[in-house]
């Protein structure tokens, strides 16, 4: 490039740089910039504080909640069953179960911890509340109790509870579970033939079957024990 060239070079920058005229339309403004600055972060600050104090809302209400009687109840419930890896306490749904309620419980012959046979169809005539649970169910342990009751206290009109275990080690695990807690009501060990004809998905599950031998009621899980005992007392009268 000659330095006429150049020469031209130089002028045409220089014009375009003074027609921007940037001395005299633009000054740096320190004051301005700060303000600006402060502006934004308190802006995030705010809404920061914002999502902070919905937070401590949501928290403060989930405590009101777990005071009343009817939600402490409910969480205890999902916690049983998290903890269980059982479904939550309540009627099984449509496509959970195998058996429907007027159907024919399924008949079966095992033998109980004494040595005698335990035969579902004898028992017709009766109300049989059919208890399918195992010595490490933490939600069978709880409700044990509430059965012994209930077989304590209407054996004389009708009722008669049934225990199935399904613990894999048999009467080594199930007989000093019995010894120890002094059950009242017949135990038998299941097998899988027996938790596939009653549709088991978890334990505990309970069915109440009527004095002509047909499913009345279903539920997976901790048995509601008000719930539970109002529908023996109906199928009783029946």
């Amino acid at each position: 490039m000659d330095t006429n060239a150049e020469m031209n070079l130089d002028r045409w920058v220089g014009d375009r740089v003074a027609s921007l005229s940037l001395a005299n339309e633009w000054r740096p403004d320190p004051a301005r910039a700060l303000a600006r600055f402060n502006e934004r972060r308190f802006a995030q600050h705010g809404h920061g504080r914002r999502w902070m104090w919905a937070l401590a809302a949501t928290a403060a209400a989930c405590l009101c909640l777990l005071a009343l009687p009817a939600a402490r109840k409910f969480v205890l419930h999902i916690s049983h069953g998290a903890y269980l890896q059982a479904v939550n306490i309540g009627q099984v749904s449509a496509d959970s179960v195998v058996l429907r309620e007027g159907q024919a419980a399924p008949d079966f012959t095992l033998q109980s911890a004494s040595g005698d046979d335990i035969r579902l169809s004898s028992y017709k005539g009766q109300v049989v509340l059919l208890n399918f649970w195992a010595t490490w169910c933490g939600g069978c342990r709880i409700e044990i109790p509430w059965l012994m009751q209930f077989e304590a206290r209407y054996r004389a009109k009708g009722l008669a509870v049934v225990g199935v275990s399904m613990d894999d080690a048999g009467w080594k695990a199930v007989k000093p579970f019995i010894a120890a807690r002094q059950l009242n009501y017949p135990v038998v060990i299941g097998n899988d033939a027996l938790a596939k004809s009653y549709g088991l998905t978890a334990m505990p599950m309970t069915f109440l079957i009527d004095r002509k031998g047909k499913i009345a009621a279903t539920s997976v899980g901790i048995v509601d024990k008000n719930a539970c005992e109002r529908e023996i007392i109906q199928l009783l009268a029946k």
